[in-house]
């Protein structure tokens, strides 16, 4: 599985952004997804979790409220939609898929290469 993020990008800050991952080479029925983020000398941090279906979704306390995060089947593609973003949300976002959706990044066994969001104040 191949997977590409994209739709980063500067914002100022109250603004919005979204996020997407597609993946080709295999379809993501049954797997979960994740975002993830790494601001620059910290470690990577959990963003928020679906599975396939839509109907579970997990979100880290600092984004809940404020990040929605959503597939579409048919496009093979699961969405980032970010609002209110703050410069504390700065950082390399990326999705990754795994077996089922998770807070943990071990979890998961596919990659996208990240995509750069900058919140200015």
């Amino acid at each position: 599985v191949q997977l590409q993020a994209f739709g980063g990008g500067l914002v100022q800050a109250g603004g919005s952004l979204r996020l997407s991952c597609t993946a080709s080479g295999r379809t993501l029925s049954n797997y979960g997804m994740g975002w993830f983020r790494q601001a620059p000398g910290r470690e990577h941090e959990f963003v928020a979790a679906i599975n396939w279906s839509g109907v579970s979704t997990y979100y880290a306390d600092s984004v809940k409220g404020r990040f929605t995060i959503s597939v579409d089947n048919a496009k093979n593609t699961v969405y980032l939609q970010m609002t209110s973003l703050k410069p504390e949300d700065t950082a390399v976002y990326y999705c990754a898929a795994g077996s089922k959706w998770s807070t943990l990044r071990i979890a998961y066994d596919f990659w996208g290469q990240g995509t750069q969001v900058t919140v200015s104040s």
